[in-house]
């Protein structure tokens, strides 16, 4: 009896010892962007827990895809909520009508779809435009806590005349409400527009705004907000899914937001290490936190975890003019073709990680390399740039591992 107790204590060690080799571990939490904000209720995690669903659907030609397209799903796009891959980037497009941008909507602009359903022609890039972007799809992390940022304390950030003189002048941008849109308290309406602070050119006031134009304009999914499909101008009018629409509801729409809204912070690493604080000196130093701010707080919020929380997020939310170097001549909004939302540094040292293991930096990822993204920048950040390249090797790999440890 002894020995088959043995015997069976043995096989039990070593499957046990087995699977632990098979299985991955369990992650680091700092080395993992995905997961909710700490104390929400049971019904916000719920419904966090939905949107999360369907985030990562992947949509089908019975599910309404299309019949033009980007991606079949949001988290295509976002692997592990994190920045996206030259592969799955947007092409964006358009012209100038004198002094007026044109998005090209009547050929098919702004955005190129180019993948299509099986018997429908995909979408190609019209002639006669003046300008065209390539966006790499941004991390999804934070989000609701940038939502959650007053637009007085974006205002208070703005200098448009570059009053201080530090050759840095960052503008917000105006964009008007599409007619669903509801204000909340924070937002402040100018001359009937509000503050944009999502989207490579901070094209969206928010983040419902946001996921109702992704599911229309990258996955083909009408939804209560946007009730017209896509359609290639090339085939005619209407020529869509034939997919009855709405194809996503508005509570659909509202969870998917409200997922991306309680995604936790991007987690720091090694924030304490002398190099990286050294690092993190230099970076102020040399004028980098002019458009990256370090810390901001939010203000209140309907979600009570994201109200007056102190945040890192290393952005002003403002547009700065960033030279010819970063000039696609297109635009969207209020911004001018040089001028970029300033993207927020929280989470970028994890970038390689939703990357396949190579980091693809700026908005359209033709940076390699931090001291490469850096070396593009021209325009208003021409200044740090030149303070950066003025280093030694050794201030730069201490600036370098600082980044990394966002």
């Amino acid at each position: 009896m002894k020995s088959k107790f043995l015997l069976i204590a043995s096989i039990i060690t070593f499957i046990v010892v087995a699977c632990s080799k098979i299985m991955p571990p369990e992650p680091d939490p700092e080395a993992v962007l995905a997961g909710p904000v700490e104390d929400l209720s049971p019904q916000q995690m719920a419904n966090h827990i939905k949107g999360d669903e369907e985030f990562s659907r992947v949509f089908g030609v019975s599910d309404g895809l299309g019949p033009i397209f980007v991606a079949a799903s949001c988290e295509s796009c976002h692997a592990g909520d994190g920045k996206g891959h030259p592969s799955t980037t947007l092409t964006r497009f358009g012209k100038y009508n004198g002094p007026t941008w044109d998005p090209m909507i009547s050929e098919g602009g702004p955005q190129l779809q180019h993948f299509s359903i099986s018997g429908y022609p995909a979408e190609q890039v019209p002639s006669g435009i003046f300008g065209m972007t390539r966006l790499v799809a941004p991390a999804v992390t934070g989000l609701g806590y940038l939502e959650a940022i007053e637009d007085a304390a974006i205002l208070a950030l703005a200098d448009a005349a570059d009053a201080n003189a530090d050759g840095i002048s960052g503008v917000p941008s105006y964009i008007a409400p599409p007619n669903y849109f509801i204000a909340k308290y924070h937002h402040q309406p100018v001359a009937g527009k509000y503050i944009g602070r999502f989207g490579k050119k901070a094209g969206a006031i928010d983040l419902t705004q946001q996921t109702a134009n992704a599911y229309l304009n990258d996955i083909g999914i009408t939804s209560d907000f946007n009730m017209q499909d896509l359609y290639n101008v090339q085939t005619g009018n209407n020529t869509g899914d034939n997919v009855p629409d709405p194809e996503v509801s508005a509570s659909t729409v509202h969870n998917v937001a409200f997922y991306m809204r309680t995604l936790k912070l991007p987690p720091r690493r090694n924030a304490k290490d002398a190099k990286v604080l050294q690092g993190e000196q230099i970076f102020l130093n040399i004028g980098c936190g002019g458009c990256h701010t370090p810390t901001l707080t939010t203000g209140n919020s309907d979600i009570a975890a994201l109200s007056n929380k102190v945040i890192h997020p290393y952005t002003d939310l403002l547009l700065h003019d960033m030279g010819n170097e970063l000039n696609d001549n297109y635009t969207e909004g209020s911004a001018q073709p040089a001028e970029w939302r300033t993207p927020p540094l929280w989470g970028i040292g994890l970038t390689k990680d939703s990357q396949g293991g190579q980091m693809f930096l700026l908005h359209d990822g033709r940076a390699k390399t931090f001291e490469e993204a850096i070396n593009y920048h021209g325009g208003e950040s021409s200044g740090s740039r030149t303070a950066f390249q003025n280093l030694t090797q050794s201030e730069k790999e201490a600036l370098i591992k600082f980044l990394e440890s966002l």
